[in-house]
């Protein structure tokens, strides 16, 4: 086979978290157009503020609240920003150390050029029209030559009216995926509702999907062996939570399932049998819908039930 595989794929998930005082006070903060830190033993002022100190990892929570000018301390250029950045035209990542903050702060500058970036420069907060207590209520930073904050944080108590207390964040990965020749030929088997592995020359064992290496043995696999389309389940988990965009009721049944003539279980949803009756050495087969590049899921044959002994090494 001649022609290698590739698609773009998208990895997305929300990522959820609750808040501590020191956090929530700072994102709430953030909503107010007020920045805190938090200072440390040793006297140094955190932006943004973490609830241990870095030195002594005690404990903190001396909230103090700095000004919202500051000074870029380093940068680099974003000539291409990508989605969900900052802003959407070029602009330049630094780190900047807002007066009366001992440490610095990275976010975006909105800066006509590289040529208008220096280190050293000073700069400003500049709100966004709507905040919700979060890292993106500063819209960005830009270029100030009015006159500088305190030098001195002045104290805070960190109480906001409706303080903010957990946060959820989108995570997401866009990336082209190319899965090589082994994959390739196994996935384009699919299409024609077969499942085909590779044999390794030295172990001669059958690994389904196949890897265009051998992982036991270290040596590249070209033997191409079909497999199944029956098998074995080796082992199995019950799912009772619902996951999103998933249109299955649960519970419901995932297990590895060792196809007949194969040496690596691959894994796949069991149905057509109630979830609690679904069982180690159950027989099954796999059921296809119509356009579907890959089994819906499995099914049981009706065949006794295998033998521990002959899928014990698969478990």
């Amino acid at each position: 086979m001649s022609d290698v595989l590739s698609a773009p794929l998208v990895v997305e998930f929300p990522f959820t978290r609750s808040l501590g005082p020191v956090q929530s006070a700072f994102l709430t903060g953030l909503r107010e157009r007020t920045v805190l830190g938090v200072r440390t033993e040793g006297g140094t002022v955190l932006v943004p503020p973490v609830e241990y100190d870095p030195v002594t990892a005690n404990e903190i929570g001396d909230l103090v609240e700095v000004a919202p000018t500051g000074t870029v301390t380093t940068w680099a250029w974003n000539p291409d920003p990508r989605r969900d950045q900052p802003l959407g035209t070029p602009f330049a990542w630094v780190l900047v150390r807002l007066d009366g903050a001992g440490t610095a702060l990275l976010h975006a500058l909105d800066a006509p050029g590289p040529d208008a970036v220096r280190t050293g420069m000073r700069v400003r907060i500049r709100w966004a029209a709507t905040r919700t207590g979060a890292i993106t209520d500063i819209a960005c930073f830009e270029p100030y030559d009015g006159e500088p904050g305190s030098p001195e944080p002045a104290p805070h108590t960190g109480e906001f009216t409706d303080p903010v207390t957990g946060i959820v964040t989108p995570a997401r990965l866009d990336y082209v995926h190319t899965p090589g020749r082994a994959q390739s030929a196994y996935l384009t088997a699919l299409e024609g509702h077969r499942t085909v592995g590779e044999r390794c020359p030295a172990c001669r064992k059958v690994y389904v999907p196949p890897r265009g290496a051998c992982p036991t043995c270290g040596v590249a696999t070209a033997e191409q062996v079909e497999v199944g389309p029956r098998g074995t389940v080796t082992t199995f988990c019950i799912v009772n939570i619902k996951a999103k965009n998933l249109d299955i009721e649960v519970p419901y049944v995932y297990a590895h399932i060792a196809l007949d003539g194969a040496d690596l279980a691959l894994h796949g949803r069991i149905a057509g049998i109630p979830y609690d009756q679904v069982r180690m050495g159950l027989r099954v087969e796999p059921v296809w819908v119509e356009g579907a590049r890959h089994p819906d899921h499995y099914r049981p044959t009706g065949e006794p039930d295998a033998d521990y002994d002959t899928y014990k090494e698969l478990v």
